[in-house]
């Protein structure tokens, strides 16, 4: 699903910084990955989006549905892509392993060209439909394998306010059992965990309690953990060792964490501007390389988006996520090494 109805992350009120990071990949990431959604007017035909990627050295993508340009111009790129089962799917996969199973057919097999990394049953899925998650995952897994896929890491892409006490970080668990359960699976099959992370929310949420500086990885705030030890310099990676935190309390440390998208708009809303989208996401290419205090090395990370999408639903800033405009000229200056 091309990031149709994102949900904005509602956190808990924060005594001024939770911080997020994302972990180590299995593959090494050479460059950070980039969201392609595709909910604008005169966007780029998806084979010139494929070159644009790789003009930018960008060697990973995330899509939100199986979409079939996008799959034919990826085939031979070598761009490593994570593909969104949509959530409207989710009840077929859960109950009927036949529509799994076709899914893979024509969506995963036909593609042999295509680097498929992981797939995402569902993003951000709410309420009774998170009791499907599970299951559609297990028959989509059984489906990939059963197919000679087995190598295609099946993992769910979760809202961030699945983390319940997230500040102090090192008090994070989750508020459902749905997700121990997921986590425990993961466990299983060597499939990370994906979270959508998003200090934008936070700060525009409690910015009486959150600076501009620690949610825009900008020097000025120092909190140490009293619970862990360790000290944050920025939102993003309390956010994400509130994460860690909780996978080690489901019993699951082993389990990798994939922030499946992070971003800042560059208008629509408070604290919404070019100055602050080019500090954010600059910042967070160049941060995530070292990881998080709890958890140091490389973190996969997807930065949401390519393109501005001005069709896209929900608040305002929703249309101005894109690091590039639908001519493909730069939002705002950005570089990815």
């Amino acid at each position: 699903m091309a990031k149709q109805g994102f949900a904005p992350v509602v956190l808990p009120v924060l005594a001024v910084l939770i911080v997020a990071a994302f972990p180590a990949a299995a593959e090494a990431v050479q460059s950070i990955g980039v969201c392609y959604g595709v909910n604008g007017k005169n966007l780029p035909p998806a084979s010139d989006v494929v070159k644009f990627y790789r003009s930018k050295g960008i060697n990973s993508m995330r899509i939100y549905f199986a979409d079939r340009n996008a799959l034919r111009a990826l085939s031979g790129s070598n761009i490593g892509l994570v593909m969104d089962v949509g959530n409207e799917n989710l009840d077929d996969f859960a109950t009927k392993p036949s529509a799994a199973a076709a899914w893979v057919q024509q969506n995963v097999k036909a593609y042999p060209g295509v680097s498929f990394r992981y797939i995402a049953v569902g993003n951000e899925v709410t309420g009774s439909e998170t009791d499907n998650i599970l299951p559609a995952m297990k028959n989509l897994r059984d489906a990939l394998s059963a197919a000679g896929l087995g190598g295609i890491k099946v993992s769910t892409a979760a809202r961030f306010d699945v983390i319940a006490n997230s500040y102090p970080p090192s008090n994070g668990f989750f508020n459902d059992d749905y997700m121990r359960y997921i986590a425990q699976f993961l466990s299983t099959t060597g499939a990370p965990l994906l979270v959508n992370v998003y200090p934008y929310f936070a700060y525009s949420g409690d910015s009486e309690h959150i600076s501009l500086n620690y949610a825009t990885f900008q020097p000025g705030t120092t909190v140490t953990d009293d619970g862990n030890g360790l000290t944050y310099t920025n939102l993003f990676d309390a956010m994400v060792d509130s994460i860690y935190a909780a996978l080690d309390d489901a019993g699951t440390p082993d389990v990798r964490l994939v922030v499946s998208e992070s971003g800042w708009p560059s208008a629509g809303g408070f604290g919404a501007s070019v100055g602050n989208a080019s500090t954010y996401n600059q910042g967070l290419i160049d941060h995530v390389r070292g990881g998080t205090p709890r958890k140091p090395g490389p973190l996969e990370t997807y930065m949401f988006a390519m393109f501005n999408e001005n069709k896209k639903q929900g608040d305002e800033t929703e249309k101005h996520f894109g690091l590039f405009n639908p001519n493909k000229s730069p939002a705002y200056n950005i570089r990815f090494h």
